[in-house]
């Protein structure tokens, strides 16, 4: 039987000028859908501090058949509308095959 790896993605959407917030609508939009999804470990939107017009997608998947079901679903349009509509500059996709499983800690605040 073959090994199952948790794996994941990362989208770097850097907004054109003046459209930060139109991106970051679009974008919350897929939140809930994909935390809905089969297989779906976690996924996060997150605003860089250094950079309003820059935003990372984070998605971490039971493996590769759950990561692969969500690149083929309708949730990823949205990159077609942002980049359809021009409202981004650019977009870095990414995928990852976690190696080595670290739990994530909780720290008292």
């Amino acid at each position: 039987m073959p090994q199952s790896h948790c794996v994941s993605h990362t989208t770097r959407v850097h907004a054109r000028a003046g459209y930060s917030a139109q991106v970051q609508a679009c974008l919350r939009h897929v939140i809930e859908p994909t935390l809905k999804t089969p297989g779906c470990l976690h996924f996060a939107l997150q605003q860089c501090d250094s950079d309003p017009l820059m935003w990372q997608v984070a998605g971490f998947w039971r493996d590769e058949c759950a990561m692969q079901a969500y690149f083929n679903s309708s949730v990823m349009e949205v990159y077609s509308v942002l980049l359809n509509e021009q409202m981004i500059e650019r977009l870095d996709f990414q995928t990852f095959t976690e190696e080595v499983a670290v739990p994530m800690q909780k720290h008292a605040g």
